[in-house]
This record gives structure tokens, sequence and C-alpha cells, in this order.
């Protein structure tokens, strides 16, 4: 790091808090301290913009209101819900969570208790205490990771950056503090067009006042532009779950709805059974009861 005193201390903390709190996007999930909605809408946010979030959180809620509701309907269920917001191996893992919080009794309040859950990451538990139970967590996504990496000047690992948020989280403010942080990286601290002039921390950015090259980019937590969809395997598995999220397919139509070759279409529909995707039933596929 660039300097001789951490850029974070002294007065960053309630710098963005000034900034923030009267600016707080208006988010449906920020409405709510619920455990099981906070997770659902996290889930659905880790590669899907707010905006198109939003009508799906409502309806998959309508849905599934509670971790019960979930735990208690067929997996096949809950991918037809999930359809259209990719990666599906995340409903699956919801619905695995679903089932262990049912059986744990409700959901566990430390690091240790979420991160054991089913696909929950440091990520998504720190975002569970901090915006479902507030307790102290800092949290650390692409936007928080993108605007340390510029105030700091330099490259973060995973270790570093984490730990510069420890230091700025101020106890008992964890959920203000943390959705603050999100927005000022979402709305002015952005990717490609950064609002440098806007922003409340400006003074105390190392990136800012040195110029060069963006310390965000590679900088651990800060997502990376995603391998080509069109083509893609990801794309052929999504054909295919959309046409069994309408009933089952025969599968001597696997390699036509796929728009694979039949050895390529084998394999991936091999690994989505494995996956628990979907299973074969005589001469058809469908997805899981």
């Amino acid at each position: 790091m660039s300097g001789n005193s951490d850029p974070v201390s002294d007065g960053f903390t309630a710098d963005v808090l000034a900034w923030g709190v009267p600016r707080l996007r208006d988010l449906p999930w920020r409405h709510t301290r619920d455990p099981w909605e906070v997770l659902v809408s996290e889930v659905m946010l880790q590669q899907t913009q707010a905006a198109r979030v939003i009508p799906r959180w409502h309806a998959f809620l309508d849905r599934f209101p509670t971790p019960e509701a979930c735990a208690a309907a067929p997996l096949g269920d809950v991918l037809r819900e999930w359809q259209g917001l990719g990666y599906p191996r995340r409903a699956r893992n919801l619905h695995a969570t679903a089932q262990r919080v049912v059986e744990l009794g409700g959901f566990p309040r430390d690091l240790p208790g979420l991160i054991a859950l089913p696909g929950i990451g440091g990520y998504t538990a720190r975002a569970l205490m901090a915006f479902a139970f507030e307790l102290d967590a800092a949290v650390v996504d692409t936007n928080i990771a993108r605007v340390y990496a510029r105030v700091a000047g330099e490259r973060l690992t995973p270790k570093r950056v984490q730990a510069m948020a420890d230091d700025a989280l101020p106890l008992g403010d964890a959920w203000v503090w943390n959705q603050c942080l999100m927005d000022l990286g979402a709305v002015l601290c952005r990717p490609a067009t950064p609002r440098c002039d806007d922003c409340p921390v400006r003074t105390r950015c190392v990136w800012r006042r040195e110029a060069g090259p963006d310390p965000a980019v590679g900088s651990s937590g800060v997502s990376t532009p995603q391998a080509r969809f069109e083509g893609s395997d990801r794309q052929a598995r999504g054909r295919l779950m959309k046409a069994l999220a309408a009933g089952p397919v025969a599968l001597s139509d696997v390699a036509t709805i796929m728009q694979r070759d039949p050895t390529t279409a084998e394999r991936l529909v091999t690994a989505l059974v494995a996956e628990g995707m979907c299973q074969p039933d005589g001469l058809t596929l469908r997805l899981p009861s």
C-alpha cells in the first residue's frame, strides 16, 4: 500500500456512513430481518442484478415462505421456481439448506455454524449475521472489495481485504454499515465508470490520487467477466433445465434440445444427474421428486 497510514482508518467509516445513510437504496430485502428471506435474496443476487431479482424474490417467497415450506417441497418444484435465474445448483443448495435448518430447529447464528450449511461460504454466512441477526460481521462482496482495493491502492489478498473490512466495521452498526458500503461500490465506485468526484472517501483514495492501473482488477473478491455464455456448456445445460421445467424429456430428444452432438449431450446429462439436477425415468429425463 502506498503511504504510511491505513486509508480506511481516521474517519473512513464516518465518511461512508454520512454519505450512505440518507441515500440507502430501497430494496425489499432490506425491510426484513428474517434469515430465510435474507438468504434467498443473497443467493439470488450472486449473479443477477437487483432489479431483476426483486420480482423473483417475491415470487419465490410466495411459493416457499419458510425453510419448512421449502424443505417439504420436492427439489423439482424448487428448481422450477428458480428457472431463469441460472446456476440451478444454487437452488439445490438452498433446498438442502432449508432441510438442514429444519433439522437444526433454526438457523445457526455464528460463522462456523452458518458455513456448515450446504452451499454457504464465508460471504453468505457473514451476510446472514449482519443483515438477519444484526451481529458484528464485516461483509465483503464484489462492490465492497472494489472499494477497499481502490482506497488502499493495491491488489488485495482474501486475508488482507477481510482484515481491512473487519478493522473498519463499526461495532453495533453492522447492518447499516455493510449496506452503505455496498451502495458506495454499486452506485459510485463502479467497475468501469467510477464517479470519483461524488465519492465521500475520494480524498483518502490512493488509486484516485496516484492513478495508474486499477488495483481492483485481480483483487480478491472483485468479480471478473464471466466466460462467454453463447455456445457454452452452461447454455446447453440451461436449455435442458428449461425444457425439464415444463415436463419430462425423452432421452432421444436431449441432444436436439441442448443443441449438442450426442456424445457431448450424454456427458452433460451424466453430470446433471450426478449433481442431482435431474433423474432418468425409463426412456425420459425429469426433474427430481
